[in-house]
């Protein structure tokens, strides 16, 4: 099987700002300007300036003008597969979606409550002959770029494999928890470091990685986080511990699912701004569940996601760093700082090859991490636009 996030945009994507080109539409509007939406997303609505776009790097500033946490995704024809997403906007919250999209077909959602399939709208992307090409040395810096990350996620994903195995077959064994227990976190690792790939496969990330109280009614638990909790039961009031016989189907399910994962990225191909929404939403997955203790709620071994949320959102970043230092040379030298600046306060809570559980954390310390954090995210915002600006 073959899949393919927006392959078809690598020849013609226009990367560097040297590059762009401003053209006018046969109204004699501009181009950039037929590319530029505005989302209003609502309790009950979500609205799009357009549905239709010509090919490009499309724009949408997304507001919520409702009262529930939203998210906004654009969403390749099958209705599945992410091309790119913002999450965690508040009500009254404003941001900003950049993506670049061959023509073709796709869906607009919001999703009121970050839960269900959300609000759609179809959206036809149409051909396009204003794309700048690239210079040869341009092409190099995103050739050079796209394979890095590729090799990057195809090691992540192998690697997440072996220890998977590893762990199921101690968790299978039920005499094994306490080295069962030690790998979580460790295995976890892996997956973090390249969450939002796996997201952008929709069927996969739900049966792997779904929190408790994210399950909707009627929805069955399955994943990482359905054996976490059956591996630390003193955190959980009136816990039914699993059979054996449940041991094996829960595992088993999430090692096929984990072969399953390794299996696509084989063949999976990504755009320069696959990369750049990538290390955003990484860190957006690190100000939802990880800043707040949320995603491992029976182990607590929040930091090691946190840390690897970091790592792969960082190996992004430098990925893209020498168009960004091209494009926009201050943006690339307030990222490289403010990493820098959470990497140190992830040190200081290290204890021998991990973390301090993120239960003994004082409320400065987790303040002090929600700071950085946001003080990271509003120029990582800004990544996408740099490099395909």
């Amino acid at each position: 099987m073959r899949t393919t996030l927006l392959a078809a945009a690598l020849l013609t994507v226009p990367v560097l700002a040297a590059c762009t080109s401003n053209t006018t539409t046969e109204d004699g509007g501009s181009a950039d300007a037929a590319r530029d939406f505005t989302v209003n997303s609502s309790d009950d609505a979500c609205e799009v300036s357009a549905g239709e776009a010509p090919a490009g790097t499309l724009s949408f500033d997304v507001t919520n003008t409702g009262s529930q946490v939203t998210e906004f995704y654009l969403l390749a024809d099958d209705g599945l597969r992410i091309v790119g997403e913002v999450e965690n906007i508040g009500p009254n919250v404003n941001r900003k979606l950049t993506v670049n999209a061959p023509a073709g077909e796709y869906f607009t959602a919001c999703k009121p409550g970050m839960v269900g399939e959300g609000l759609r709208s179809g959206f036809t992307v149409t051909e396009s002959d204003d794309a700048p090409e690239l210079t040869a040395s341009d092409q190099e810096l995103v050739d050079q770029a796209l394979t890095n990350y590729a090799g990057y996620v195809k090691d992540q994903t192998a690697q997440l494999l072996a220890k998977t195995q590893e762990f199921v077959e101690l968790y299978k064994a039920g005499d094994s928890d306490d080295e069962a227990r030690a790998l979580y976190p460790d295995a976890r690792t892996h997956w973090e470091r390249t969450e939002t790939v796996a997201e952008s496969f929709g069927d996969l990330d739900p049966e792997m990685d779904l929190r408790e109280a994210d399950l909707e009614p009627g929805q069955e638990w399955t994943g990482w986080h359905k054996i976490e909790k059956d591996l630390w039961p003193a955190e959980a009031q009136k816990y039914r511990a699993l059979t054996p016989e449940e041991r094996a189907f829960f595992a088993d399910d999430l090692l096929a699912n984990t072969e399953e994962l390794n299996s696509r990225v084989q063949d999976l191909e990504y755009t320069i701004d696959d990369i750049a929404n990538g290390s955003r939403g990484l860190l957006e997955e690190v100000a939802v569940g990880k800043v707040t203790g949320e995603e491992e709620f029976w182990s607590h071994t929040d930091l090691w996601d946190f840390q690897a949320n970091v790592d792969g959102a960082r190996v992004a970043f430098e990925g893209v760093k020498p168009i960004v230092e091209q494009n926009d040379p201050d943006l690339a030298d307030t990222l490289t700082e403010r990493f820098d600046e959470l990497q140190v306060l992830l040190d200081a809570q290290r204890d021998g090859d991990g973390f301090v559980l993120y239960t003994d954390l004082s409320q400065d310390e987790i303040k002090a991490f929600s700071d950085s954090v946001n003080a990271l995210s509003e120029p990582l915002s800004m990544l996408t636009a740099a490099v395909v600006a």
